[in-house]
């Protein structure tokens, strides 16, 4: 499966200057944060047969008034494409008042929250968040602050994959796009970045198919 991600600064090369066909090899596209409605939206429109899953960032109030058109919000939800399971938790650490902000202990309740759909579904393979955990990406100033909830999530689980923005690389050219804690690959999806992981053998009918594991969709 070919993933795109997308996160914080819409890519001028897949919106301003989009070439048709340009996003036609990718099976899947995750947002992870700080994007305007409208590019997901083009995203999702542009795409040959990618669905846009997201998770909110923390300037993402606009979401609340108009959210992306055809794209998913998997923001608390556990969700199954193709064989893959993908857990949604956006925001950031709290650092002023604002809907997608969250203190430590509120993060580690959303997370706790989804255990029971966890345990059914056997575990998770990618990670969508907004902020990446506490230690592996973040940096020291409150805004930009990781949880250490994550850290504790990828110990527990051992997702193959964390993806996550926030913390845009043009703050620190150094700063690497990819690190490996516990065996799981946490990536920095700043602006975009391509993953892939190996295809899963699913039923015809469960092809192309979103299956929710949580009881609530956002």
């Amino acid at each position: 499966m070919k993933i795109l991600a997308v996160s914080d600064e819409e890519c001028q090369a897949l919106w301003d200057y989009y070439v048709p066909g340009r996003l036609d090899d990718y099976d899947l596209i995750l947002a992870c944060g700080d994007l305007k409605a409208d590019y997901l939206t083009f995203l999702v429109t542009m795409s040959r047969q990618a669905r846009v899953l997201y998770i909110c960032g923390n300037h993402d109030e606009e979401y609340l008034r108009r959210p992306p058109e055809g794209c998913e919000c998997i923001d608390d939800q556990l969700v199954i494409y193709n064989g893959v399971r993908i857990l949604g938790l956006g925001g950031s650490m709290r650092y002023h008042p604002g809907s997608f902000q969250y203190t430590e202990r509120e993060m580690r309740h959303r997370i706790n929250r989804l255990r029971i759909a966890l345990i059914r579904s056997g575990g998770v393979d990618i990670v969508v968040a907004h902020t990446p955990p506490e230690g592996l990406g973040d940096l020291e100033d409150p805004a930009h602050k990781g949880f250490r909830a994550f850290r504790k999530l990828i110990e527990k689980y051992h997702p193959a994959v964390f993806v996550h923005g926030h913390v845009h690389l043009r703050y620190n050219a150094s700063l690497p796009r990819e690190r490996i804690y516990e065996g799981t690959r946490i990536i920095n999806a700043s602006e975009r970045y391509v993953v892939e992981i190996p295809d899963r053998e699913v039923p015809e009918k469960d092809k192309n198919r979103l299956m929710w594991m949580t009881k609530h969709r956002r």
